[in-house]
């Protein structure tokens, strides 16, 4: 093949893949504008390692944390910066990137060349190890030393399934919130409450809550569904994005909107209510005793940057030592 038909390919290619891809560009710009702390860890249990997005508060005190499972879209932008709005309210955000090692070449989401892969691989996921990544990043987010200790479990769509289930496992959560995904065939062994949140127009996830409803009752367990009228499935995403698609009405875009609003203030509104038994551990300064310096003019430092792209070796070592501890 000549190189103009093989340059002509590759950009076909990238059109058909860009295409393909839910448009988050807006997503990515607010995850950009965001003041808050973001970091990768690589969370390790057992022979696996996974790579999750941690999002941080701007506070005083120590916060509650919050795993957050992504859509069946994998960890994409729109995941992260849900992340970092919840990090806004004042939680720590752990979203651990479930299709690490399942992408091209042993990545993770951001490996895959289409929507599609994404949703193929993310529906073979095994229930076993998408539970034990889980259970790493709710094990690494309570013994951060900015955490008070209290632990919940957030997901959307494919992953409103998996934190329904993953409350029938993990016993020390203060409440589990399902937005749009299935429940668990078994609800006997949940302890901690389940909030649901549920579209008006996705008869196959909210025909379930009736069932749902009963099962929870009949086993003594706290389930309180809420459904929003007018809404389609995936709101909380679909709510927030500037420019939808053209099949999607000026009235389905309101309703969902409208539900996205409603769902979020729910949210921070029931883990404020939980959250609010802890005990506030607020952070305490230290302070230092004063240096008397000469009165000479000496030039300043250069500022100091978390994000330095460029790390002296001592921040290197140290930052050698953190991995360390991760693993």
């Amino acid at each position: 093949m000549s190189r103009p038909a093989l340059t002509f390919f590759a950009a076909l290619v990238l059109v058909f893949t860009a295409a393909s891809l839910p448009a988050q560009d807006w997503a990515k710009a607010a995850l950009e504008k965001s003041p808050r702390h973001h970091e990768y860890v690589a969370l390790k249990h057992g022979d696996r390692t996974v790579q999750a997005f941690v999002a941080y508060p701007e506070v005083s005190h120590k916060a509650p944390v919050i795993i957050m499972i992504h859509e069946i879209y994998g960890l994409s932008d729109w995941a992260k910066e849900m992340a970092d709005e919840l990090a806004a309210q004042g939680y720590i955000v752990i979203a651990p990137d479930l299709l690490t090692g399942a992408g091209p070449n042993g990545g993770g989401s951001d490996a895959f060349p289409g929507q599609d892969a994404i949703t193929k691989a993310v529906s073979g996921l095994s229930a076993d190890q998408v539970t034990a990544d889980l259970d790493a990043a709710a094990d690494y987010g309570k013994k951060l030393p900015s955490a008070n200790g209290k632990l919940f479990i957030a997901g959307f769509c494919w992953g409103g399934g998996k934190s329904f289930a993953f409350a029938t496992h993990r016993h020390d959560l203060g409440a589990a919130f399902v937005f749009y995904g299935p429940p668990p065939a078994d609800v006997t062994t949940i302890t901690a409450p389940v909030y649901g949140f549920y579209a008006g127009n996705d008869a196959r996830i909210t025909a379930t809550v009736p069932a749902t409803t009963e099962a929870m009752k009949a086993a003594g367990k706290k389930y309180e569904p809420v459904i929003y009228d007018g809404a389609g499935h995936g709101f909380m995403r679909a709510g927030e994005d500037p420019a939808p698609p053209a099949s999607t009405t000026p009235a389905m875009a309101a309703a969902n909107k409208k539900a996205r609003d409603e769902g979020f203030k729910r949210l921070v509104d029931l883990i404020n209510k939980t959250n609010a038994g802890s005990a506030t551990l607020r952070l305490q300064p230290v302070h230092a005793q004063p240096t008397l310096v000469s009165s000479k003019a000496v030039k300043p430092a250069a500022p100091a940057s978390c994000h330095d792209e460029t790390p002296s070796s001592d921040a290197k070592h140290d930052e050698k030592m953190d991995m360390a501890a991760i693993m």
